[in-house]
């Protein structure tokens, strides 16, 4: 079986490329790895890539990368593949820091590029935005969660962290609580993408940022329920929701199988479970009806 290691980029088209390049630098923290006429690549203040956006008719995620073990195979892995009855395809599209890649799609169509050599980009100056650590998670409304959350456990080697309800379920592949989830909705779409921050003491320094630019909060701050996040959600030039998020559940060892503990989880120690939709936050203000429409 496949076992992806990390979230690496995600790739999302855009209609208007300098107003969301705009965003992402002035508000997420992002600086300008590479630019060419209708494509951009946007990486964190410590030269990881986190973005890659390229002109197109509507706003929409469109790729995905996750990294594997540096001395993976890709002819192993594409026959992996081939037995769940998955394509896939080399792929080398000059990417900043990134080497060839393996390409496939998800069952929702996103493509997914599996890479295993990456190195950092030169940032020669710090953004005015949030520093943001990393691209920690995305999440995307499905009709139904349960056979993709299969496809991404049995094809790509996440575990399960948590399900609230049957409607919205967590994975990861590594310690981190969660690194793409799904909910159910009516369509296919992205619901939000996630960027780590250092400590709670950015999340106060996000709202501020938030605040002097007159966008508002939809949702937070709030301590989430399902991997114990303290979490801001917001939406960018394109209308998409934006989380800022510190303090996610790590799970340091499989084998123990729980979360590492915090003053903050209720149940001790705290292994993944199903949460009642009524539990899925530990304090703070409820969801506003700005940041429920995602799943519209």
């Amino acid at each position: 079986m496949i076992q992806v290691r990390r979230l690496g980029h995600a790739t999302f088209e855009t209609p208007d490329l300098d107003k969301a390049i705009g965003h992402y630098t002035q508000v997420g923290g992002l600086v300008v790895a590479a630019r060419e006429k209708d494509r951009a690549f946007l990486a964190t203040q410590l030269g990881q890539l986190a973005i890659e956006l390229i002109k197109g008719p509507a706003a929409q995620c469109v790729r995905l990368s996750f990294e594997v073990a540096p001395d993976s195979d890709f002819g192993e892995l594409g026959r992996a593949l081939s037995a769940h009855g998955v394509k896939s395809d080399p792929r080398n599209d000059a990417l900043p820091g990134v080497g060839r890649m393996l390409s496939l799609h998800d069952p929702k169509g996103t493509a997914i590029d599996l890479f295993s050599e990456w190195k950092t980009v030169p940032v020669e100056q710090p953004s005015s935005g949030v520093p943001s650590l990393k691209l920690g998670h995305l999440a995307f409304v499905v009709p139904d969660p349960k056979p993709i959350a299969k496809f991404y456990q049995e094809v790509l080697g996440f575990r399960m962290s948590d399900w609230i309800e049957d409607f919205f379920v967590f994975l990861r592949c590594n310690a981190d609580h969660h690194v793409i989830n799904f909910i159910q909705g009516t369509k296919v779409t992205m619901h939000h993408m996630a960027f780590e921050l250092q400590d709670f003491s950015r999340i106060q320094g996000a709202c501020e940022l938030l605040g002097q630019r007159r966008i508002p909060i939809a949702w937070g701050p709030v301590r989430l329920g399902p991997g114990h996040n303290v979490a801001i959600f917001h939406r960018n030039a394109d209308d998409q929701m934006i989380e800022f998020y510190a303090e996610l559940d790590q799970m340091k060892d499989e084998a123990l199988g729980y979360f590492e503990p915090r003053p903050w989880h209720r149940d001790k120690p705290q292994r993944p479970k199903v949460w009642a939709r009524t539990d899925n936050y530990i304090w703070g203000p409820p969801p506003t009806p700005e940041f429920l429409r995602a799943r519209v």
